[in-house]
Order: structure tokens, then C-alpha cells, then sequence
């Protein structure tokens, strides 16, 4: 430990990352749900996986065309996320990897 001075120019503060940043996906991934504050102080929740000590954060529709994807395919091992759009016309796409 340093100064807080020191401390203070380090401090980066936590980050969740989108799934759509990991390249592939283990279908085992264990998801958490993570309670989180908007700089108003209203609380909210997320479905998360941690990968390599990084949260990303797991959108309820990749979970959802997940489950689909899994009752056709149950043997799926891996998968990716693609991300279109921004703010609420923002889409993901299941793509499958085996």
C-alpha cells in the first residue's frame, strides 16, 4: 500500500463487461446475479459470469435464445455473443461454436 494520494491515482473503479467482449463461451459458465447502484442510488440487478476475475454482464435475451438453442442442440460445449444496435434497439445473437 501506498499513500492515499498514491491510492487515489491508481483507483480504477470495478467495471462489468458485456459478454459480447469474450470470444468464446463455456456453456458451464456459472451465472450470478449481482445487485448494482445508478449514480441516483436506485438499485438494480444483473446476470453476470466472471472470466478471468472480469464480471460480464449476460443479457436476459442471450439467456433466452440460449435455452432455445439448448433444447435443439442439448450436447452444445461453447458460444459467442454478437452485439447490433445501441441503447434499447440493442440486439444479441447466439452463435454457436461447436
Amino acid at each position: 500500500m501506498g499513500t492515499i494520494k498514491d491510492e487515489a491515482k491508481a483507483y480504477e473503479p470495478p467495471q462489468t463487461k458485456n459478454i459480447t467482449e469474450l470470444d468464446k463461451i463455456s456453456v458451464d459458465l456459472v451465472v450470478e446475479e449481482r445487485e448494482y447502484k445508478t449514480t441516483a442510488g436506485k438499485e438494480f440487478t444483473l446476470n453476470v459470469i466472471v472470466v478471468d476475475g472480469e464480471d460480464y454482464r449476460v443479457p436476459t435475451s442471450v439467456l433466452k435464445s440460449l435455452k432455445a438453442i439448448l433444447e435443439e442442440k442439448p450436447e452444445l460445449k461453447f458460444f459467442r455473443v454478437k452485439k447490433t444496435g445501441e441503447g434499447l434497439k440493442t440486439e444479441y445473437t447466439v452463435i454457436t461454436l461447436d
